[in-house]
């Protein structure tokens, strides 16, 4: 479980705001699969609004410029974004997303290794609504401010809930990552930070970074599902 700080700016978030205010807004229910409909409780933007497609598309092309997501996720298919609204008394029971998702108005489908969420509304505006995620330390609950990110397995048994006052707008996503495996992918994403560190501080050698790297790239080399 991994927090992207800032993958949308202040102004940005303001923009998909103001644009989402102004969008149709579905049942959340009815893009639920199995037993997660019957606890999904919340409104989703309608994907097939040109406005909304065209947030989704900017959030999409921002997942591959945010180093630290590319890193802990290395995604090799990305599901495009949704937006879900949470209004009072609104809720999304304990649910496991999916294992295999069909991407809309394709015939291409996604393992879905990894979960995104994006926050747009910030914790003050909004009571309740906490992202809970059961993990083997126990229960982590998840607020994050507006314009912050993320990312866990979406193995994980999880919930939001309910909203008792305000609204909680959010953005979610899910990845098919190249490296199945979850504990192999945190070894990597600890691996590759380390270097990125490193290189920082400019205190190592080239030649000791260059075999770091060396390291780094052939065990992905090792491990990658394409």
């Amino acid at each position: 479980m991994i927090v992207i700080d800032k993958i949308l700016s202040a102004e940005e978030v303001n923009t998909y705001r103001e644009i989402l205010a102004n969008a149709p807004w579905n049942d959340g229910s009815k893009t639920a699969m199995g037993m997660a409909a019957s606890v999904k409780n919340n409104n989703q933007a309608d994907a097939s609004n040109t406005h909304v497609r065209q947030l989704a598309n900017q959030l999409l092309a921002r997942i591959g410029e945010t180093p630290k997501l590319v890193s802990a996720a290395l995604p090799h298919k990305i599901f495009p974004p949704c937006f879900n609204r949470y209004s009072e008394t609104e809720e999304y029971g304990y649910h496991v997303d999916a294992a295999v998702m069909r991407i809309p108005d394709t015939n291409e489908v996604i393992r879905s290794d990894i979960s995104m969420t994006t926050f747009l509304s910030e914790p003050e505006e909004y009571e309740g609504g906490e992202l809970i995620i059961s993990t083997e330390f126990g229960q982590q609950a998840i607020k994050l401010p507006a314009g912050y990110a993320v990312v866990y397995p979406s193995s994980s048994l999880h919930k939001v809930t309910a909203v008792t006052k305000g609204q909680r707008v959010a953005a979610i996503t899910w990845m098919q990552s190249m490296i199945s495996e979850s504990s192999i992918r945190q070894n990597l994403y600890q691996l590759d930070q380390t270097i990125q560190t490193l290189i920082q501080e400019g205190k190592t050698s080239r030649t000791e970074l260059d075999n770091l790297h060396n390291v780094y790239h052939n065990l992905i080399r090792q491990f990658t599902q394409l």
